[in-house]
C-alpha cells in the first residue's frame, strides 16, 4: 500500500500562447495536439486526480482534455489573463481539502519523462515540502508542492508561477535527476513544435 501523502495533479492550460500566435495547446503533436502530452505525463503521476485548468481557448481546451479522458477535472481561471500565478491560484483552490500535496504540470510541456514523478513522490513522503526534476543542473517542470505550501501559491500574483516559493525552501526542495531534457523542453513558438 502506498505511503505518504495523498496527491493530486494540476494541468496549468489557461493561458493564451501569444507567442506561439493563439491556439498553442491544441496544435499538432506527435499523433494528437500538444496538450496531450502534458495530459499523459499527468495521468501517469501518482496522483488520485488529474485538475485541467483552462482560460484563453477555454472550450477547445476542454474538449481535448475530456476526449483524452472523461475522469479529467476542468476549472475555469477567470483571471487568466494575468498570468500564470491565475491559473495556479484557481488549480490550487480547487482541489479537495484532503489533499497532501500537488503536482503541478504545464500543458506546453509534452514531454516529461515519467520516471521522475514517482521519485518525485517519494521525496514528499520522505520529507520534503517539495520536489522538481533536474536535468544537467537545471532545474525543470513539473513541480511537487506539499499542501503546507498551498497557502503560498493562492497568494501569488502575475506570471511567475511557483519559483519564488520553491526559491525560499533551501534544502526542503528535493531536486530528482531526469533522464533526459523533457523537464525543460517547453513550446512558445510554432518552431519548437518541430523539435525532437
Amino acid at each position: 500500500m502506498a505511503t505518504g501523502p495523498v496527491l493530486e495533479a494540476v494541468v496549468l492550460a489557461a493561458g493564451s500562447g501569444s507567442r506561439f500566435g493563439g491556439g498553442k495547446l491544441t496544435a499538432a503533436w506527435g499523433p494528437g495536439v500538444l496538450l496531450q502530452g502534458a495530459l499523459a505525463a499527468a495521468f501517469a503521476a501518482p496522483a488520485r486526480s488529474v485538475t485541467v485548468v483552462i482560460g484563453a481557448d477555454a472550450q477547445a481546451v476542454a474538449a481535448v482534455a475530456r476526449s483524452f479522458d472523461p475522469r479529467v477535472l476542468v476549472v475555469h481561471a477567470p483571471d487568466h489573463a494575468e498570468g500564470m500565478a491565475a491559473s495556479l491560484r484557481v488549480g490550487i483552490a480547487s482541489l479537495p481539502a484532503d489533499a497532501g500535496g500537488a503536482f503541478v504540470f504545464l500543458g506546453d510541456m509534452p514531454r516529461v519523462p515519467t520516471v521522475v514523478l514517482g521519485r518525485m513522490a517519494a521525496a514528499l513522503a520522505a520529507g520534503a515540502l517539495a520536489a522538481a526534476p533536474v536535468f544537467q543542473g537545471r532545474r525543470g517542470n513539473p513541480v511537487l508542492l506539499d499542501r503546507t505550501l498551498f497557502p503560498d501559491l493562492i497568494g501569488l500574483s502575475g506570471d511567475a508561477g511557483a519559483r519564488g516559493v520553491l526559491q525560499g525552501l533551501g534544502d526542503r526542495l528535493a531536486l530528482v535527476e531526469s533522464p533526459d531534457d523533457g523537464v525543460l523542453f517547453d513550446v512558445d513558438t510554432p518552431g519548437d513544435l518541430s523539435q525532437a
